[in-house]
């Protein structure tokens, strides 16, 4: 399965996701960790969505680093920045500048 990282064209978009609806698919997907396949993920929401609408969030979240999606094809949450901010300031983990 081959899902595209990059945002589309703005003329190719024929309706944009209002943003209480990404953050209803983000808060999903966080709860849902690693769970669901694209497809079934969609199936699962608790609001209904055009395909197109949900794709568009997905390619988004993706474009933005906020999930990735594993060799199986689940989807899962890695936008975790309070975690990195934490490792980022341990002077413990050297890092080279």
């Amino acid at each position: 399965m081959i899902i595209k990282t990059t945002l589309p064209k703005k003329e190719n978009i024929l309706r944009y996701p209002r943003l209480d609806t990404i953050l209803m698919v983000e808060e999903f997907i966080k709860e849902n960790d690693g769970e669901f396949k694209k497809t079934r993920l969609w199936g699962a929401l608790p609001k209904k969505m055009m395909y197109q609408t949900f794709d568009l969030i997905i390619r988004y979240l993706l474009y933005s680093k906020k999930i990735s999606i594993d060799s199986e094809g689940k989807i899962g949450w890695i936008y975790y920045p309070e975690l990195a901010r934490k490792y980022y300031n341990r002077k413990d983990l050297g890092r080279r500048k």
